[in-house]
């Protein structure tokens, strides 16, 4: 087995606050981005970090109006996510709540915006090994030249497993070629 990334030789050490765990560009379209947790104790074994983060470049091939980027855990499309939003358009405001089968992480730009615009956001999944229930918080921003969409997604995944399984979609379409995602485990402070 081997040693997580915060023992080196040995020895207990206070590296990198942030490690990166995966990454991936599409070259061509995909209903689902999915990381899963190596579960092997090595640096990519998502047992040793407190928070996830995922940073995303995204759009789907949804034909003319924009498309949901929505994140499911652990396989799991039950109604388990209540979630609230606020988002703004620079015209108009608008804010939601309800319980859904999933989370979202933002607005994505459909095959009809202009070339090249993808959606831009981050997302932090808080105290992922815990006993108690997942939060996330998620932000996210797209231009469509004049038609520009800012959001802000509180969550909760109403679970008490560990997350070891992320799924990345866009709603019913498929995210398209060039979207790129990474994700990040956050390490606890590990010496005074």
């Amino acid at each position: 087995m081997a040693d997580p990334a915060y023992i080196v030789d040995g020895v207990l050490t206070d590296g990198e606050a942030w490690v990166a765990l995966g990454s991936t560009t599409l070259g061509g379209s995909a209903a689902v981005v999915t990381f899963t947790s190596a579960d092997d104790g090595s640096s990519l074994d998502w047992s040793q970090f407190m928070d996830l983060v995922v940073v995303w470049y995204a759009r789907s091939d949804r034909a003319s109006t924009n498309n949901d980027f929505i994140v499911q855990f652990n396989n799991d499309t039950s109604s388990n996510y209540p979630i609230q939003l606020l988002s703004g358009s620079g015209a108009a405001a608008n804010a939601y709540a309800a319980t859904n089968t999933f989370a979202y992480m933002g607005d994505l730009p459909a095959a009809s915006s202009p070339a090249n615009h993808m959606s831009a956001g981050v997302a932090t999944f808080f105290d992922v090994n815990s006993g108690k229930y997942k939060s996330v918080l998620a932000q996210s921003a797209k231009d469509d030249d004049g038609s520009g969409y800012v959001s802000l997604f509180a969550a909760t995944w109403k679970s008490q497993a560990p997350i070891t399984e992320i799924d990345l979609i866009a709603s019913g379409n498929n995210l398209v070629a060039g979207t790129h995602i990474d994700l990040f485990g956050v390490l606890p402070r590990m010496v005074a």
